[in-house]
């Protein structure tokens, strides 16, 4: 009886695998600048002399727009919306460090409930302030290296401002979402988002300077979906500064 029992199990798990794997599908994309190229300030660190010498010889630049030649846009923050599925949520945490006086990444995506991680990996003192319109608001001093403020988010909220009190240029932002279908445009402008269950949904782009942009995207069991995203350059977000220049030496 034993084995008989055994048996019909092995026989069950492929074919929920199957299943699963059969009624889900990938979504690729590119997200690109149309518009003139802006540059990025040098960030003065002299305010900071821990600061200045950790760069001594660098040209650190506030990263407001990442792109390439061709326009190829990083730090947009994708994320699916729509009736989807819940999945469990993830054991591992997101990780923000505090290195060079920086935040890194600048931009990354968290579930409601899932543990964000900041670290501190400089000898110094940061103040790590999450500005929050939706109860997700946090406020934490990290005075030297080695230091890790663990958080969780109550709310979605995309997105959420992080800076650092003592240091102005220091900025972060957290996409906080309540599935795991969202993705960061990589350095090419690309992103992935993998097993999304088939299905039409509402696909929502967001970058610092240029706002939010939304697409209806299809997606089809077993098939890979593409789709792209357009920046003028013209657009505004809350979080977009009046004008961007480049600093001289």
């Amino acid at each position: 009886m034993r084995r008989v029992v055994f048996a019909f199990f092995v026989c069950l798990i492929p074919t929920a695998r199957a299943f699963t794997q059969a009624n889900t599908g990938t979504i690729k994309g590119h997200v690109r600048l149309s518009g003139k190229l802006p540059g990025n300030p040098i960030i003065r660190m002299g305010m900071d002399p821990m600061c200045a010498k950790i760069n001594a010889g660098k040209r650190i630049l506030q990263e407001y727009v990442v792109a390439t030649v061709d326009g190829s846009l990083a730090n947009v923050f994708v994320r699916l919306q729509g009736n989807i599925p819940q999945t469990p949520i993830s054991s591992q945490p997101v990780v923000i460090d505090q290195r060079g006086c920086v935040y890194a990444p600048r931009v990354v995506g968290v579930r409601v409930g899932q543990v964000l991680q900041i670290k501190n990996s400089d000898a110094l003192t940061h103040n790590v302030h999450g500005l929050s319109g939706k109860d997700n608001s946090f406020n934490v001093g990290q005075s030297a290296a080695g230091m890790v403020y663990q958080w969780k988010a109550k709310n979605e909220e995309v997105m959420l401002h992080v800076k650092c009190d003592i240091h102005n240029w220091m900025n972060a932002y957290i996409g906080v979402v309540t599935n795991p279908y969202f993705a960061v445009s990589d350095t090419t402008g690309t992103f992935q988002i993998d097993k999304v269950p088939a299905g039409t949904y509402t696909l929502q782009a967001w970058h610092e300077r240029f706002g939010p942009t939304m697409k209806t995207v299809t997606v089809k069991a077993g098939a890979v979906t593409t789709i792209d995203f357009t920046y003028t350059g013209n657009e505004k977000s809350m979080f977009a500064v009046p004008e961007i220049h480049v600093a001289a030496d």
